[in-house]
């Protein structure tokens, strides 16, 4: 099943069950999960909601989507534009110095993504990541406080 393969944490899946439950046989597992599916939760916080481990939940998903009772949601999300990457890097040299861009790619890839394609949805947390990485307060405060002036702005 293509709809399962890699991460499916920051998947989505919603019910497509009009009526009762009356002509399925599902577990409590199963159950559980189809409640929780409401196309806006995430696997990743249903499993961790549910404390399901993820090897579980694929199974359990495999067979909601066998049985046609979920279907996967796609979610449009706005990737981090190479104006808000710039000052970044600019933001983050004036902290830490000339390693600003790989701090950068390792945060990115640290938090499971890849900074040419980030999703704008994470920007903050991308922030709050790498600020771990500047040593002096002074400078950390004013990075976080610059860059969430930016998020803002840029409506991420």
């Amino acid at each position: 099943m293509d709809e399962l393969k890699g991460d499916l944490s920051r998947r989505i899946f919603k019910r497509l069950i009009k009526g009762g439950l009356g002509e399925y046989s599902l577990d409590g597992q199963m159950i559980a999960v189809l409640v929780e599916l409401d196309g806006q939760k995430t696997v990743g916080a249903i499993a961790e909601g549910s404390k399901i481990p993820p090897d579980v939940m694929r199974r359990v998903l495999a067979k909601l989507l066998q049985l046609k009772v979920i279907e996967s949601v796609e979610v449009s999300v706005r990737i981090l534009d190479e104006d808000f990457l710039a000052v970044l890097n600019r933001e983050l040299s004036l902290a830490i110095g000339p390693i600003a861009e790989v701090v950068m790619e390792d945060a990115a890839a640290d938090l499971g993504q890849n900074l040419d394609i980030f999703p704008g949805n994470q920007a903050a947390e991308l922030v709050d990541y790498i600020s771990q990485e500047i040593t002096r307060d002074d400078r950390r405060n004013t990075f976080r406080q610059n860059m969430a002036a930016e998020i803002r702005q840029r409506g991420y």
